[in-house]
């Protein structure tokens, strides 16, 4: 059962590290929120080096549950360790989803604020332009664009 322990390993880490990736996160967010974003290059440099890492463990972490007898068309693999009996694991397994499910609700939440930031820039950008009179239309993508209003008086 030398796969199980070496799984128990991994998700072990990914637990730690998740944990490191939602201090990322929180730090990222206080960041967007401050008035100076400079650091902000640094903690995206260190979120994905976080997420390259994670990533590379999940790949060995299907490897090692094929090897133990997991098919990967069979759902999803909590099933599979649950019905294994390994209690130890199976725990692993839940506490690295929860942190995981953490971290990607931080994420969202960064998400929103930097698409509320997008917009604020795109309002402050045609403010200067001298076009912030222009009616606004939503796009496919719930995105606002401004639609021109020009009357052609006579041409010649």
């Amino acid at each position: 059962m030398a796969a199980i322990d070496e799984l128990k390993t991994l998700l072990s880490t990914d637990i730690r590290q998740l944990e490191t990736l939602a201090g990322v996160l929180s730090q990222e967010k206080e960041v967007l929120s401050s008035s100076d974003i400079k650091p902000l290059q640094g903690i995206t440099t260190e979120k994905n080096a976080i997420l390259g890492e994670i990533r590379e463990r999940a790949k060995q972490k299907i490897r090692l549950l094929v090897s133990i007898g997991y098919r990967p068309d069979a759902g999803e693999p909590s099933r599979f360790i649950r019905a294994s009996g390994e209690e130890d694991l199976y725990q692993l397994w839940k506490a690295a989803e929860q942190k995981l499910r953490t971290c990607q609700g931080l994420n969202q939440n960064n998400g929103r604020v930097v698409g509320h930031l997008q917009k604020r820039l795109n309002r402050l950008t045609d403010i200067f332009r001298g076009a912030s009179a222009q009616q606004k239309l939503y796009g496919a993508k719930g995105e606002q664009t401004g639609v021109a209003n020009r009357t052609i008086l006579a041409s010649a």
